[in-house]
């Protein structure tokens, strides 16, 4: 039975605005399009909407919702105004949806572009799910820097070396690890003078572990480097720790 305007649309059929601005996702719009294929409400309503695409993204960019204007006595198909506000509601909340997504690849571009290629691990998977970690651009950035610090903790047995860059916006920081053995969540923290805390990067070691001088695989004999950064000056900083996600420092490194 077609919805009336006494009626709420039924939840299947909501999305139906929103597929004609064109703004569901693959996955969403194909998800709808199966739909679509055995309702004629939905079909109906699509039709009525042909045209109405530029009137509807309008309206749901308006500031504050609570007042839809009378935009049915200006349309050839006049569907009911019950309707009309669900989906301007609908577009709204699917336009802020996007915008969302949109902020939230914009904010992990933003994150590679600081730590660059520094961060970037090349890790290619093997048949046995293990992994095998290549040279990496992070590597090469810390064989090239020549101010590093080392430091072995007596305990853990854990090596860390941190390469260091000064940059006009603070440091750029490269660890390389040896002898982690997993399986761990860590991070590398800087610790100002100052006494505040910044974690630079954080990563998981697997099973193998990294540079392990023993081990029985490659992947596992080689160290680990990745890369990070932070606002503070070289001259800034007092040391890093690499710590475990539980809260335990596997090695300091002063500066």
């Amino acid at each position: 039975m077609s919805p009336n305007q006494g009626s709420s649309v039924p939840s299947e059929h909501e999305t139906v605005g929103a597929y004609a601005l064109g703004i569901l996702d693959d996955a969403e719009a194909t998800a709808f399009e199966a739909h679509l294929a055995g309702c004629e409400w939905c079909a109906q309503q699509l039709d009525e909407l042909a045209g109405m695409e530029p009137m509807l993204a309008a309206l749901a960019d308006l500031p504050g919702s609570g007042s839809t204007p009378a935009i049915g006595d200006s349309l050839s198909a006049k569907p009911s105004p019950r309707l009309v506000e669900k989906l301007v509601d609908e577009v709204a909340e699917k336009r802020a949806q996007k915008r969302r997504r949109s902020f939230y690849m914009i904010a992990a571009a933003a994150a590679l572009i600081i730590a660059g290629p520094l961060a970037a691990i090349a890790v290619n998977s093997g048949s046995s799910g293990g992994g095998q970690v290549t040279a990496s651009s992070a590597q090469t950035t810390f064989e090239a820097m020549a101010d590093k610090k080392s430091a072995t903790d007596p305990s853990s047995q854990v090596s860390a070396t941190v390469g260091m860059q000064q940059k006009d916006w603070g440091t750029q920081a490269v660890l390389e690890l040896k002898n982690a053995k997993g399986p761990l969540k860590c991070s590398l923290v800087l610790v100002a003078k100052n006494g505040q805390r910044v974690t630079m990067s954080s990563w998981s070691v697997p099973n193998w572990g990294y540079g392990i001088p023993n081990a029985k695989t490659e992947e596992a004999k080689k160290p680990l480097y990745i890369g990070g950064a932070a606002a503070f000056k070289p001259n800034e900083i007092d040391h890093f720790e690499i710590v475990t996600f539980e809260g335990k420092k596997l090695v300091q490194v002063d500066a």
